[in-house]
């Protein structure tokens, strides 16, 4: 079964313009995130889509694989699309170009279960949250899911709500990587945004309102990743660790 990892990479940036060139150790951060995804053993092919010569010249300057997609994209899931219809792969992964820590193995988890079941159409990962003011951060997704691993809901807000505070509930931050069958990525694409997913800003929503099933993994692995300048420090050290 051929897997193919996409990755996608914005100039334009609010907060952060230019970001996935942003230097950590001596490499440009999509250069790290590049390096991590093809060392998974599952992935057959990897390429950054993205709308910036810039961005395509400094992958392919690395050795690494670029292709330029359209600068009307609202989401990144539409941005992997236009790229996974011309490639040769049963299931596309969508990677995260601000997470220059994501391993090799957190990516391998997320794809396992769709080698595994022909029935899932996608998987994402969690992660549980070890510190009590993420819970309530609305920068930091959380999930919840069933007793079957499928997500029942994705929220910037507290979910579950606690309502007793018996602290019995565990929360889980999600972490923003997916892997999709190829034919429900397009067919995804292709869905107008829905209510839910436009209020929240989470593109995954989608999925859900049309109902669709995402098997959610558990992982180890705590995302790091870099949304403002001062978070290339905190990266670095981590890598010294």
């Amino acid at each position: 079964m051929k897997c193919a990892a996409i990755i996608p990479a914005r100039f334009g940036s609010t907060r952060f313009p230019g970001k996935p060139l942003a230097t950590i150790k001596g490499k440009p951060m999509i250069q790290w995130v590049y390096e991590n995804t093809a060392f998974c053993n599952l992935v057959d092919k990897t390429i950054v889509a993205t709308d910036s010569e810039e961005i395509k010249n400094a992958v392919c300057g690395f050795g690494g694989e670029a292709v330029m997609t359209s600068p009307d994209h609202e989401t990144g899931t539409d941005r992997i699309a236009e790229v996974a219809g011309n490639i040769d792969a049963e299931l596309i992964i969508n990677v995260q170009g601000d997470e220059p820590l994501l391993p090799a193995a957190a990516i391998e988890q997320a794809i396992l279960p769709l080698v595994n079941n022909s029935s899932i159409p996608m998987t994402t990962l969690k992660t549980k949250i070890l510190k009590n003011d993420e819970i309530t951060d609305t920068n930091i997704v959380k999930v919840i899911t069933d007793i079957n691993d499928f997500a029942l809901y994705f929220s910037r807000s507290v979910v579950p709500f606690d309502r007793d505070g018996n602290n019995e509930v565990d929360f889980y931050r999600h972490i923003g990587l997916y892997v999709y069958r190829k034919d429900f990525l397009l067919k995804v694409s292709k869905m107008e945004q829905s209510l839910l997913e436009k209020a929240e800003k989470l593109e995954q929503l989608r999925v859900l309102e049309n109902g669709y099933s995402i098997m959610v993994k558990e992982t180890n692995y705590y995302p790091v990743g870099v949304d403002v300048p001062d978070d290339i420090l905190r990266v670095e050290k981590l890598m010294d660790w």
